[in-house]
């Protein structure tokens, strides 16, 4: 079984209105509001894809209960552990440009984090995790090295799709895959990366800091997959970009659903860049049938 934790997830609230006026009242044209949260957008595109999965993380109050009970409509599985603040509301206006608004979030207690942590040490070597996002304030810096200690000690293979220091602080624990985008790949190694073939020698870096599968996404200019024993530049399909909002999400999950029927790492890339494109270019998360649109259009070259 898949498991994804959402560390801080919101309601996500959507307003469009042609206009926005300060200091006046606005009407909006139109709403919209559905879960948020990268773990939660991982669950929703694995699901499209077929592939069963239980979400994890923290939910609170009304919010919360909104979240899961979208989430079961999806006939996704949930076991979050249940906190006395509401589960934040981020507001996205729309209008000529685009502000976003995104709260902080509820306070998160050590009993909180030790309930979702007895959950984790319940996986075993026949489960994988995927920890993706920020952590909240109210939690310690740790909080992602805590977790993967104990996918360790299970056996239990795990995947972090995060920035920064949260990033480098698991590579010794050796991810089944991380997924960093150009930019936070050269932030790591303070340097500006701007092609594919610049991404080889910093992803070997990571390949040797601990990582298995390492996946590197450069926008329209493709994406990068290194191994241990290969590196392989894949070309993205053509297409409008309508939102870049949970793109790398969809990678994520395009690769593991695919590797977990196929066990074919090339293949597994493939669909990843293809699932990640087909979200770009819609407005929400991709479905199989757009993601099956767009394979063919997947080159993949072996450097």
């Amino acid at each position: 079984m898949i498991y994804t934790v959402t560390l801080n997830p919101s309601l996500d609230y959507i307003v469009e209105l042609d206009q926005i006026a300060l200091g006046e009242l606005n009407r909006t044209n139109k709403e919209t509001k559905f879960p948020g949260g990268k773990g939660i957008n991982v669950s929703q595109v694995l699901k499209r894809l077929d592939v069963n999965n239980k979400a994890l993380g923290f939910l609170g109050g009304f919010t919360g209960d909104y979240i899961e009970s979208y989430l079961h409509s999806l006939d996704i599985q949930t076991e979050f552990v249940r906190i006395p603040e509401d589960t934040r509301i981020n507001v996205k206006l729309k209008s000529e440009k685009e502000t976003e608004i995104n709260a902080k979030g509820p306070s998160i207690t050590a009993e909180n984090f030790e309930a979702l942590k007895s959950k984790i040490r319940e996986l075993t070597n026949a489960d994988l995790l995927v920890l993706a996002g920020s952590i909240p304030s109210s939690l310690p810096d740790s909080t992602y090295e805590e977790l993967v200690k104990i996918c360790n000690e299970n056996g239990t293979r795990f995947v972090v799709d995060a920035e920064g220091d949260l990033l480098k602080k698991v590579l010794p624990f050796k991810p089944f895959l991380i997924k960093p985008n150009h930019h936070e790949l050269g932030d790591l190694f303070n340097t500006e990366i701007t092609s594919c073939e610049e991404v080889i020698p910093y992803g070997k870096e990571l390949i040797k800091s601990g990582a298995q599968n390492v996946i590197v996404s450069l926008a329209d200019k493709g994406a990068v997959l290194i191994t241990k024993d290969k590196a392989i530049i894949a070309s993205v399909p053509k297409g409008k970009v309508q939102s870049s909002v949970g793109a790398g999400d969809s990678m994520v999950a395009g690769f593991l659903a695919t590797y977990e029927k196929t066990k074919s790492i090339e293949e597994a890339f493939r669909f990843s860049v293809a699932a990640g494109s087909a979200t770009a270019f819609s407005i929400g998360l991709c479905t199989h049938e757009s993601v099956e649109g767009l394979l063919s259009q997947v080159q993949l070259t072996n450097q």
